[in-house]
């Protein structure tokens, strides 16, 4: 894995070829080289986005957050990780002990399998470019739901039942909007594909969301809705559902619930990212290969508006870090 991510490509392309062939190189050792990369990315960005909510809120709070494992608490993603990995499992005595058993795998299977379409650059960096790939992520996607049905309804508890019924009923909503959402770029770019879909938009030298301001704002909050994030967080009230569809949920399984709604968040900004807004890695590469560099960074009109969002997130976060101690 750590030659596959420091080395050229080409290099490992060679080095592989000395054992396998063209053909299994090509439609097998690389696909599952991918799958491995982007597994591991995402599962590290689940553990310490976790680690930088809490952070955040933290400094939000006047509080300070994790601190004691590691240095300013950076290690307490892996201490939780072991943590719920040695709990022990509960199952309700009356729930349907395999649909019980099986919705956290169908919830993650639903949020990682999006990920094959997905396009991290031009040509190796996509592990399936497919000609239907934004309907592959809707279609799929939407499996999730029937996870959060499956788990309030086998959990035989009123208020998982109630918590899957509104998560259910809140995800199917904001899809349909989603779906619709995206029609303007698809008309642009006249194919399903999301490789396509930034070339469409390197190629016109202007970003769909342009065409479609709209569009834009109405799937950025049905992307925030389909994943149940504040303030669309009705399906986990607390104060009266406790917990939601994952109320009688424990350890392990019940942290895999969240790993696909954070994978889940990946997944709609990478839409979101190609579709509307060019897809910066893929069309960045497209025009450096064609000796555009510096007329990409000068059309670019949002690269200002992207660096002060990052730097803003960054500050944030650093200022959690280290100004909260002071602060209290």
């Amino acid at each position: 894995m750590a030659i596959t991510l420091l080395a050229p490509v080409n290099f490992v392309d060679q080095l592989l070829l000395k054992f396998f062939s063209a053909d299994t190189v090509n439609y097998v050792v690389w696909p599952v080289i991918q799958i491995g990369i982007v597994v591991t990315v995402v599962a590290l960005w689940v553990a310490y986005a976790t680690y930088l909510e809490r952070k955040i809120s933290a400094f939000m709070q006047a509080r300070l957050g994790p601190m004691r494992v590691g240095p300013y608490g950076l290690l307490q993603p892996i201490a939780d990780g072991l943590k719920l990995l040695m709990k022990e499992d509960f199952i309700p005595e009356k729930a349907d002990r395999w649909i019980f058993f099986f919705a956290p795998y169908i919830a993650v299977a639903a949020a990682f399998i999006v990920f094959s379409v997905i396009p991290f650059g031009p040509d190796w960096a996509v592990i399936a470019d497919v000609n239907i790939g934004l309907l592959f992520v809707i279609a799929v996607s939407s499996v999730g739901v029937l996870a959060l049905i499956l788990a309030g309804w086998s959990s035989n508890s009123k208020y998982a039942l109630l918590g899957g019924l509104r998560s259910s009923a809140q995800m199917v909503s904001y899809e349909v909007s989603m779906g619709l959402a995206l029609i303007g770029g698809l008309m642009f770019a006249r194919t399903l594909s999301l490789s396509g879909i930034v070339a469409a938009q390197a190629s016109d030298s202007i970003w769909f969301i342009f065409y479609q301001p709209l569009g834009f704002l109405i799937f950025l909050i049905s992307g925030i809705a389909e994943n149940n994030r504040a303030p669309f967080d009705l399906p986990e009230a607390e104060s009266e559902l406790v917990a939601g569809f994952h109320t009688e949920y424990s350890g392990m399984r019940w942290s895999l619930f969240f790993m696909a709604e954070y994978a889940a968040m990946v997944v709609v900004s990478a839409v979101c990212y190609h579709a509307l807004s060019r897809g910066l890695v893929l069309s960045l590469c497209l025009q450096v290969g064609s000796g555009g560099l510096a007329q990409y960074l000068r059309h670019s009109v949002l690269s200002g508006l992207c660096r002060k969002v990052v730097a803003d997130t960054l500050s944030v976060f650093l200022v959690a870090l280290d100004v909260a101690p002071l602060s209290l």
